[in-house]
């Protein structure tokens, strides 16, 4: 068999997915170690044990994630490793990534605080992007922490950034300029398809309403006294977060994503001068 009928059968077996055709070909680079050129130059090539690469497609339709499967994933233009049991980064959080960016170059030298790291792929990309950075950052999942140090290591980080096993900033003692976050903002009872399910929930659901996390996360931010505040949230939770940023004496400005709709914002500390 050759790789374009290889390709072709497993377009089919995935025809009912979203995005079937793309994730044929990610696992055919992934399964044959070609790039999307080079499967191309040799698509009349024989494609050697056509079971083992059906594997992997029929590991996708079953619900396992196309991250989890190569253990990479795209993010801000950089290739992460991604850890089984660790959420898969998404294009839409590279906004507020930006967002941060944006303020951070404001300052000569900054102290940023992240809760909940992840693979590290927010962090890394604030430490790859500013020069005089300190950056600290929490997760209640040791996997997490485990696979964000890998990821730091590996683009040349790891002395700018801290990892800590905690809930939100307990063990983060430090003076913080801005805290950013992506946090858990899904409602419990809310249906996520198969290949989410697959995910870690604790860093998917947010409570009954979705956004108790956020808010508790702007409570400490208030407390703490930092002055600047960047998280992402739901598409729903717009008035929410206005409503409890205006209540902890936080102004913010709000953002969509590239789909238009509300995702994130920065906020900053209302002055009492």
């Amino acid at each position: 068999m050759t790789i374009n009928e290889a390709l072709k059968l497993a377009k089919n077996e995935l025809n009912e997915c979203e995005n079937g055709s793309f994730v044929a070909r990610k696992l055919l680079e992934f399964y044959t170690s070609l790039s999307t050129e080079q499967i191309f130059l040799n698509a009349n090539e024989n494609l050697l044990a056509f079971s083992d690469y059906l594997a992997l497609i029929r590991r996708f339709k079953g619900g396992e994630p196309l991250e989890y499967i190569t253990g990479t994933a795209s993010f801000y233009s950089l290739n992460f490793d991604i850890f089984r049991g660790v959420l898969v980064p998404r294009p839409e959080t590279e906004i507020l990534v930006d967002k941060v960016l944006e303020i951070a170059r404001n300052f000569s030298e900054l102290k940023i605080a992240e809760i909940g790291v992840g693979s590290g792929v927010i962090s890394i990309c604030l430490a790859l992007n500013l020069k005089n950075v300190l950056i600290k950052s929490s997760d209640i999942n040791e996997i997490a922490l485990q696979n964000a140090l890998q990821n730091a290591k590996k683009f040349g980080v790891s002395d700018k950034i801290s990892l800590f096993h905690s809930k939100f900033l307990d063990e983060i003692d430090d003076k913080i300029d801005i805290l950013v976050s992506n946090p858990p903002y899904i409602k419990n009872d809310y249906k996520l398809d198969i290949w989410v399910q697959n995910e870690p929930k604790s860093a998917l659901f947010g409570g009954v309403n979705g956004d108790e996390i956020l808010k508790e996360i702007i409570k400490i931010a208030s407390d703490r006294d930092i002055k600047i505040l960047a998280c992402e949230m739901g598409y729903d939770q717009k008035n929410s977060m206005q409503n409890e940023l205006l209540k902890f004496g936080y102004e913010a400005s709000f953002y969509t994503d590239l789909a238009g709709f509300d995702r994130g914002f920065v906020a900053h500390k209302i002055s009492k001068d």
